[in-house]
């Protein structure tokens, strides 16, 4: 067995500073200021660098995780915390304790991964360290100096202070746990990105964990597999062979694999080498029926875990029901699909193909897309609030009947919030967005003619409607 390098992931509260900490330690490798935006896509990065007191020729390699401190990535998160061997926990002196840094403890605990607290923005005016450790101290963590064992180092990531003593801390714990591995074994390590690139197809960060990744050679994960065609390190370099503990981006798997997926390589993946293809889930007819339908895109496995996330928490407030989902653009048949089924499409950090744009301009298809998750949320539930409405008078159509044709129709509804008048004008809605207008000819209870109806009434009705009328559409009425 031969000694490995540690696998470092930089955890904290959106804000706190942990991006602006993962720039400030790539500024220390020259090799790593060169490599440009390739460490965005493989989600990790590896520096060299020369712990304190050192000789210069004894310089240390680390691999740093990144993951986004937005709520939604959640997922990302807790594999992270998997796939570490420590973690540097950020948090900002000047906020303290907040929502994400408490998640991230969570799943420290649960995982028993050491981690290191960084208190960060001490150069900030408002900065109060003592706040800061009591606030940690509350939330069961307790820092060396202070009544516990967690190692610490304040810093300010904006301006370098107290990071190279930050890496020393971080080197140091990394030594205790006497990491190792075998290189000579056949590849395996950890899913960090998935994405769908139309040129190159499927691009998949990794970091090995032990074994030497090979090009040419087979590999797999649960639900996806191929045979490596190229390897590009995170300097953005082609190599043929990758060591333990380094990040990269492979290409060559049949399909996109699931981000936290375990991989591996050579003949114990041969088996599960099969035709993967990217797949969509169709929810059951009477479950679509009931909900609005989304078919939702995203760049890479990452981000639509985090779109996923969102819509499963605005699915407390409104009645949604994904449909279809996938990594890459958006594409004519996404646009076929939600003109099919009433649907609208989400997009998170994608494109939306010219093709499917002439379908949605056409026929009027919602489309919502941002690049920044909490933009894309805030989005989608303006649209949601600004869309059901709660407050208009409305009868729920239980059933349609043959009627005189063309424009009328003959219903058998109830009043859900009433009353609801002989003669007047609707809305139809479908999937809690409306598609239609039209008036009530004719209005009846208990098969005599009235002129208004309550609510929980049963109605019959003769209506014109200039969009044909199914089972469950809503007429919805406008306060007078």
């Amino acid at each position: 067995m031969e000694k490995r390098s540690p696998i470092i992931a930089v955890m904290g509260h959106v804000d706190h500073g942990k991006t602006t900490l993962l720039d400030c330690i790539r500024k220390t490798s020259v090799v790593m200021r060169e490599a440009g935006g390739i460490t965005q896509s493989i989600g990790a990065y590896e520096i060299v660098y020369t712990p304190a007191g050192a000789d210069k020729n004894v310089a240390r390699k680390i691999t740093f995780l990144d993951t986004p401190g937005h709520e939604a990535f959640a997922v990302m998160r807790s594999e992270s915390v998997k796939v570490a061997d420590v973690v540097i926990l950020v948090v900002a002196a000047d906020d303290g304790v907040k929502p994400q840094t408490l998640n991230t403890l969570e799943y420290l605990k649960r995982e028993k991964t050491p981690f290191i607290v960084a208190i960060n923005k001490i150069d900030k005016q408002n900065a109060n360290v003592e706040k800061t450790k009591t606030d940690l101290a509350n939330a069961g963590v307790y820092l060396e100096g202070f009544g516990g064992s967690v190692s610490w180092h304040q810093i300010s990531a904006k301006t370098g202070d107290g990071v190279p003593e930050l890496l020393d801390i971080t080197l140091l714990t990394s030594d205790i746990l006497g990491l190792s591995c075998d290189s000579q074994a056949d590849a395996e390590g950890i899913v960090l990105t998935s994405k769908v690139d139309g040129k190159q197809g499927n691009i998949v960060g990794v970091v090995v964990k032990n074994g030497t990744l090979k090009e040419g050679t087979a590999i797999s994960t649960n639900t996806a597999a191929g045979k490596i065609r190229r390897i590009i390190d995170s300097t953005g370099h082609q190599v043929k062979e990758l060591i333990p503990s380094a990040p990269a981006l492979i290409l060559g798997f049949g399909a996109p694999p699931l981000v936290g997926e375990e991989f591996k390589t050579g003949k114990s993946s041969d088996s599960a080498v099969r035709s993967c293809l990217v797949k969509t889930e169709t929810a059951a007819g009477n479950e679509r029926d009931k909900k609005m339908p989304l078919i939702i895109k995203a760049n890479e496995a990452g981000s639509l875990e985090a779109l996923k996330n969102v819509i499963t928490k605005l699915c407390e407030k409104f009645p949604l029901c994904v449909i279809s989902k996938g990594i890459g653009d958006i594409y004519e048949n996404e646009a076929k699909l939600a003109l099919q089924t009433g649907g609208i499409i989400l997009g998170f950090n994608v494109k939306i193909d010219k093709a499917a744009l002439n379908v949605i301009r056409a026929h009027g298809i919602t489309a919502i897309s941002s690049d920044i998750i909490y933009e894309l949320e805030k989005s989608i539930e303006e649209f949601f609030s600004g869309n059901i409405k709660h407050d208009f008078r409305k009868i729920k159509i239980l059933a349609t009947f043959g009627g005189p044709g063309g424009k009328e129709y003959i219903i058998g509804g109830k009043v859900i919030k009433g009353p609801v008048r002989n003669q007047e004008p609707f809305e139809l809605w479908r999937n809690i967005k409306p598609i239609g207008k039209g008036k009530i000819i004719n209005l009846q209870s208990g098969r005599k003619d009235v002129s208004e109806a309550g609510e929980s009434m049963e109605v019959g009705l003769l209506v014109s409607s200039d969009m044909p009328m199914r089972e469950d559409d809503e007429l919805m009425f406008e306060d007078k």
